[in-house]
């Protein structure tokens, strides 16, 4: 059954003469002033964007891109929907900001409705500005609620770009911040497609894994390791769902050995994978959730830790040692409560579960088919990554672990050239639309995609 989502209403006017001009002078003030994250700032030059609306954005040349990136997997619910805007004016006029100390109805309101779609038992919600920071107050929660300090983490992982957030990271972004400082650890996660078990098997791969990860638990001591940091479908790391069996054995594991679960589901929540949170296609509850992202489309800054009773319990009588100024922002959770009630009206949720099973799946799987540098795909929702290889035998990626190749430059300019604003990292392309972006402009980028992906085929072995 089809879904019927409301998409926003696309800009009819067309980009001005006067934008243009204006966001060339605005890409020469960056060019100038800002300070770019994770780039070298010489010869980077940035896109300009003059406008975006629902699926599309335009940039400074005012050509029209489809959005096959949510920009940073983060607008779920695609560029200026009319609610949530409406939302942000109204509490822009009614009360911009206030001391996090102080009760305010949108934090009240959005701590309601996140906690209605967490699983039972998560009733309580810390906000945050982001997902880094959401990760940092969940270990230290954890931290505080065990009494003890190490953190297990897995690689090729991402839990963010602050200290200690970017040291419980697992893939290269850790390198240069990483001084061994922090306690954390580091474990081999479930990978079918590149087992590092050698399974042939999902049911290998789930047992081998936590074969491997109890091996850790105990060989760095269990009453030393305080919290599991876990991404449920790890996002920029590879969008590598876990096989069956995994989840629910890392949630009995931590049990076993009085380990706090944290859930990282700042990319994969609010309907990403086609659930509300991840965890709920393995019905598994964690003890902590973070969050941030698709919880307001990230029209305002906002993340949080859904928190479970115990730890809660924790510090009903005990100071939490922790807080932000800006924890639980009026104009934020104004935009959470919007973006939940509109993701529920216009069921955008059942509808990226939908493209995932009915558009995305079929047609990745068929260009798959079509082109050899296509190692593997694999994805649930709006939430896919077609990885790319030199040799589907050996499974040699097209550009290196942590860095990027000539090939993967020369497929993203294909796909611009295509019209369409991709995401990639390393050796794959990750197809993540807003969760309402209409079946024709999916099926659209993928067109684009199949076509591009003769560039990349022409790099195979």
């Amino acid at each position: 059954m089809t879904t019927t989502v409301e998409s926003t209403t696309r800009s009819e006017a067309a980009i001005t003469e006067a934008e243009i001009d204006a966001g060339r002078r605005a890409h020469e003030l960056d060019r100038t002033h800002v300070f770019h994250s994770w780039q070298a700032q010489g010869p980077f030059s940035p896109m300009t964007v003059l406008r975006a609306e629902g699926s599309r954005v335009w940039d400074g040349e005012g050509r029209e891109l489809l959005d096959f990136s949510s920009q940073l997997v983060n607008t779920n619910i695609g560029h200026q929907h009319p609610a949530v805007v409406a939302a942000i004016q109204e509490q822009a006029g009614k009360l911009c900001t206030i001391a996090p100390q102080h009760v305010n109805d949108a934090r009240s309101e959005a701590a309601r409705l996140i906690t209605e779609l967490t699983p039972d038992g998560l009733d309580h919600v810390f906000f945050t500005n982001g997902g880094a920071d959401a990760n940092e107050h969940a270990i230290r929660m954890a931290r505080l609620h065990t009494g003890r300090h190490k953190v297990l983490s897995a690689y090729r992982s991402y839990h963010g770009g602050t200290q200690l957030a970017v040291n419980v990271t697992g893939d290269p972004r850790r390198f240069p911040n990483d001084y061994s400082a922090e306690g954390v650890v580091h474990f081999m996660p479930a990978y079918p497609y590149r087992s590092y078990f050698g399974s042939e098997t999902e049911e290998q791969e789930t047992e081998r894994a936590l074969r491997h990860l109890e091996d850790m638990i105990l060989l760095e001591g269990p009453d030393r390791i305080a919290a599991l940091v876990l991404e449920t479908v790890p996002g920029t790391a590879g969008i590598y769902a876990p096989p069956p069996g995994y989840l629910a054995g890392v949630r009995e594991l931590t049990r076993k050995h009085g380990i706090v679960y944290i859930a990282d589901e700042v990319m994969a929540g609010f309907g990403r994978t086609g659930a509300w949170f991840a965890v709920d296609h393995w019905d598994v509850a964690p003890d902590l959730i973070t969050f941030a992202k698709g919880v307001n489309s990230g029209y305002v800054p906002l993340g949080g830790v859904a928190i479970s009773r115990p730890i809660y319990e924790t510090f009903v009588d005990r100071t939490y040692p922790g807080g932000l100024t800006y924890s639980g922002h009026p104009l934020a959770c104004a935009a959470a409560v919007a973006t939940i009630t509109a993701m529920r009206e216009e069921g955008m949720v059942e509808n990226a579960a939908r493209l995932g099973t009915d558009v995305i799946g079929p047609r990745l799987r068929e260009i798959a088919e079509r082109h050899q540098s296509v190692g593997d795909v694999r994805g649930l929702g709006c939430f896919w990554a077609v990885e790319l290889v030199k040799d589907r035998t050996t499974r040699e990626p097209l550009a290196p672990y942590g860095g990027s190749s000539k090939a993967m430059a020369e497929l993203m300019k294909a796909l611009l050239a295509g019209g369409v604003l991709a995401f990639a990292n390393f050796n794959r392309i990750h197809v993540v639309p807003p969760l309402n972006t209409p079946d024709e402009d999916v099926i659209r980028g993928l067109e684009v995609l199949d076509e591009a992906l003769a560039v990349a085929d022409a790099h195979v072995a």
